[in-house]
């Protein structure tokens, strides 16, 4: 959400940085609500201050019977006009929020300027592990492995759903307990265990709502369930004043994430790549307004450690201002190799925020000095399990039926250094 004071004293800045994230705005739309909104609002506290002013006078001329009768009907004649007045700005406000609620937030003046990823700017790609350069897609080693099942799940639920069995199924529950532990225990995030299910307001805060709520899956009891625990994550600080002191507060959760991703197509929809119903453990951090660069930077190198320690190839790029995310001031996109595509494919956003989700959230915090902002908040993935999981498949392959399963990841499957196929006899 934008603040609406500065819309109004700086126009035509408002207007370039939307430009800049390739978004046309009518200012003049803008400021007409505004200005009919203020008018209103200044109108009906007449009427309220008139109403009471009347009700005062009721009450000292109670034993004047002819006196008080006039000044009920005048009183009723304002409250009248109040309901109106109400009715007005109730529409008013409703029409500036929704223009509002769809414009996303500002880059920040360090993101690149560009429309697409074709202006993203890589900032690092690791060299040490060596990239195979071919091999067999992830599907087709889960399929030869008998261990991934899409033609079942198709069946049970739709298509873009996976079943995972025996060894693969551990592998990936291994995914999930190793991730934690780093993040708990290296990286000092509070593990935190929410609800798959959220309503309206926790995904107005986060910024899916109103704009993408043709990506989410919604319920029969106007419910949904969560694209990612960013939402639930961070609508914990929604309707609070924090105390600096209490900052920075670091989530991790894991959590199954659901999404209808309305606009794939092609390639993405094909194995684990873009699925409906995933696994993903997410990092929420919650801090000053001072120290969220600073936050972001080390947000995404606790994603990045995962990767380092699972010995997969990676990159890290800088998006461009028209390839952020929505509630995004700058992003950072972590990128796994995927030797059967012989490309980088995304497997953690981490993003910084700013106060944009704090003021659609009302977070705010205070200092010493009992100065009140909003707080800054920031998400990333700590990975997508799933997204992982392929990964490992893709790049430890040892031949069509068997797997290498990485050094940190044995000791939570009971020593066991490979997925292969048994022949079943």
């Amino acid at each position: 959400m934008h603040d609406i004071n500065l819309i109004r004293k700086n126009p035509n800045q408002f207007v370039e940085e939307m430009k800049k994230r390739f978004v046309s705005v009518d200012i003049n739309e803008i400021l007409s609500l505004d200005e009919k909104k203020r008018s209103i609002t200044f109108h009906l506290q007449e009427l309220q201050n008139k109403r009471n002013n009347f009700s005062k006078d009721i009450a000292k001329l109670k034993n004047k019977k002819e006196q008080v009768e006039k000044i009920i009907i005048q009183v009723n004649e304002i409250k009248i006009d109040i309901k109106k007045k109400e009715e007005q700005l109730f529409k008013i406000s409703n029409e500036l929020n929704l223009i509002l609620l769809n414009l996303p937030n500002y880059a920040s003046s360090k993101v690149p300027v560009g429309k697409d990823e074709s202006l993203n700017e890589l900032v690092f790609e690791s060299k040490e592990i060596e990239k195979k350069t071919e091999g067999l897609a992830h599907d087709e080693i889960g399929k030869n492995l008998r261990m991934m099942d899409f033609e079942s799940a198709a069946k049970i639920s739709g298509s873009r759903f996976v079943i995972l069995k025996a060894d693969l199924a551990r592998l990936e529950r291994a995914l999930c307990n190793f991730m934690l532990d780093i993040h708990v225990n290296e990286n000092g995030y509070e593990e935190i265990s929410t609800p798959h299910l959220v309503k309206d307001d926790a995904l107005l805060g986060t910024g899916q709502l109103p704009k993408f709520k043709e990506d989410l899956f919604s319920t029969s009891d106007n419910k949904w369930l969560i694209p990612t625990a960013e939402v639930t994550l961070t609508n914990m600080c929604r309707d609070k004043m924090l105390l600096d002191k209490e900052l920075p507060k670091r989530y991790v959760a894991l959590t199954n994430c659901f999404r209808s991703e309305a606009g794939a197509a092609g390639q993405d929809t094909k194995g684990m790549i873009r699925l409906h119903e995933f696994k993903k453990v997410e990092l929420v951090s919650i801090v000053t307004k001072e120290s969220s660069d600073a936050e972001l930077e080390r947000l995404t190198k606790c994603a990045t450690k995962i990767l380092d320690l699972l010995e997969i190839p990676y990159r890290v790029s800088m998006l461009s201002s028209g390839d952020m995310g929505f509630s995004a001031s700058k992003t950072y996109d972590i990128e796994v190799w995927l030797p059967s595509q012989r490309t980088f494919r995304e497997i953690s956003s981490c993003s910084n925020c700013t106060d944009f989700q704090a003021r659609r959230m009302n977070a705010k915090y205070k200092n010493n000095n009992n100065e009140k902002f909003f707080v800054h908040t920031l998400n990333g993935s700590g990975i997508a399990v799933g997204r992982a999981l392929l990964s490992i498949l893709e790049n430890n392959q040892i031949n069509k039926n068997s797997v290498k399963i990485p050094k940190v990841l044995m000791k939570y499957m009971s020593g066991l250094d490979k997925i292969e196929l048994v022949d079943e006899k």
